[in-house]
C-alpha cells in the first residue's frame, strides 16, 4: 500500500518523521513530501508535487491553515483515503474529498499502525 506523507520532515521530534519510519517498518511504500530538503528513513523528501500513481493514502501533517495550497494536488492524486492526523482536521478539505468519493478519517497514523487498523 503506497502512502504519501504530506508534511514530511527530517526532524526526529516530529510525528511525520515517526510516521514515515513506522509505515516503512510495516512494509508500506512511502512518498515523503515536504517543504525542506532532507532525508528520512533513507528516503529523500520530495519538494515538488510528484504525480505518483497508485497512492492509496495521503496522511496529513500540515495544519489546516496551510492546506488550501495543496487541495488540488491532494485531490488530483485520487487517493482512496486521506488521514487527518491530530491538528490537521479541516472540514472544507474533508467535504471536497468526500464529494469525489475519497474516504476521510480523523485519526492518528501512528496509533492506526500500532493497533493494526491502518490497512483497513
Amino acid at each position: 500500500m503506497k502512502t504519501l506523507v504530506l508534511g514530511a520532515t527530517d526532524n526526529p521530534a516530529r510525528y511525520a518523521y515517526r510516521a514515515i519510519h513506522q509505515l516503512k517498518s510495516h512494509g508500506h511504500e512511502v512518498v515523503p513530501v515536504g517543504i525542506r530538503k532532507g532525508q528520512v528513513a533513507g528516503l529523500d523528501i520530495r519538494l515538488d508535487r510528484p504525480t505518483e500513481a497508485g497512492i492509496d493514502t495521503v496522511t496529513l501533517y500540515v495544519g489546516p491553515q496551510n492546506q488550501p495550497a495543496w487541495y488540488d494536488y491532494i485531490l488530483g492524486l485520487k487517493p482512496r483515503r486521506i488521514i487527518f492526523n491530530p491538528g490537521t482536521e479541516n472540514p472544507e478539505l474533508e467535504q471536497k474529498a468526500q464529494a469525489q468519493g475519497i474516504l476521510t478519517e480523523e485519526a492518528c497514523t501512528l496509533v492506526m499502525l500500532s493497533v493494526g487498523q491502518y490497512e483497513k
